[in-house]
């Protein structure tokens, strides 16, 4: 049985996650972590990580940035294994992590979904075809109105892996409102939108002379990202100090 330590258990995502961990028969919630609590959930939840009686064999973080540091220095402290699946840090921030990263087992991902991951794995096999054709590239990111941050971490996962594949020779442009010039061909556009109660939209759109070849996932619900993070945290569990992805996950 592997205990787990939900941070951000009250939020949407952890409840979702608690849901999910209650009728799987490999995982329990050992404790939970949240600045808010009604007493609903049917394990201990503390307002900080430090605060923890309870033994875990992994933490899963669907919190915010905020959080970071405490589940940092638990995690080193307790060589407690930590699936990071928040978004929205900062360059400094993802330093933090790559340096705990070398004393305990992390996971990040900026999405949990196997879709998605997918989608970046065919991003390997088509990107360089495309692209030394003259295809240009665009991302196009949609969320719900209460996300924060943008562009989406799975914008940035997914723009990564295809500038992996250009030995990451080309830039990000996030605004062209203030350019006045025409495109350049080291670019990777990511544009965002915020409305209503979207789940989650990306799209990658190679742009050629004549022709557009468009890849697209859609996000129905948050249930996809709380079984992979799940997944995920069944496959840290006795893995050795380092810094793992979904691809190891995946098997890949």
């Amino acid at each position: 049985m592997i205990n787990v330590i939900m941070v951000g258990c009250n939020g949407k995502m952890g409840q979702v996650i608690s849901d999910i961990i209650k009728n799987d028969a490999d995982t329990v919630m050992a404790a939970g972590v949240d600045v808010y609590d009604d007493g609903h959930n049917d394990y201990p939840v503390y307002a900080k990580l430090n605060q923890v009686q309870e033994n875990a064999d992994v933490i899963i973080d669907f919190s915010n940035p905020a959080s970071l540091d405490d589940i940092l220095e638990y995690a080193v402290r307790n060589q407690v294994p930590a699936v990071m699946c928040s978004t929205g840090y900062s360059p400094e921030q993802v330093e933090k992590i790559d340096e705990a990263s070398k004393k305990v087992a992390i996971l990040r991902s900026g999405n949990m979904s196997l879709g998605i991951n997918t989608m970046a794995k065919v991003m390997k096999a088509v990107t360089k075809i495309l692209v030394e054709a003259g295809f240009d590239v665009e991302i196009v990111e949609k969320h719900h109105n209460q996300k924060i941050d943008a562009p989406s971490g799975t914008a940035i996962m997914l723009a990564d892996a295809v500038n992996a594949e250009l030995n990451n020779e080309y830039e990000y442009r996030f605004d062209r409102s203030q350019v006045r010039e025409k495109r350049p061909q080291k670019e990777i556009g990511i544009s965002a939108v915020r409305g209503g109660s979207i789940v989650g939209e990306h799209e990658i759109i190679f742009a050629g002379r004549d022709e557009v070849l468009e890849f697209k996932h859609t996000a129905y619900s948050k249930a996809i990202f709380a079984k992979g993070a799940v997944q995920a945290a069944k496959f840290l569990k006795d893995q050795k100090a380092g810094m793992y992805s979904m691809k190891d996950v995946l098997g890949e």
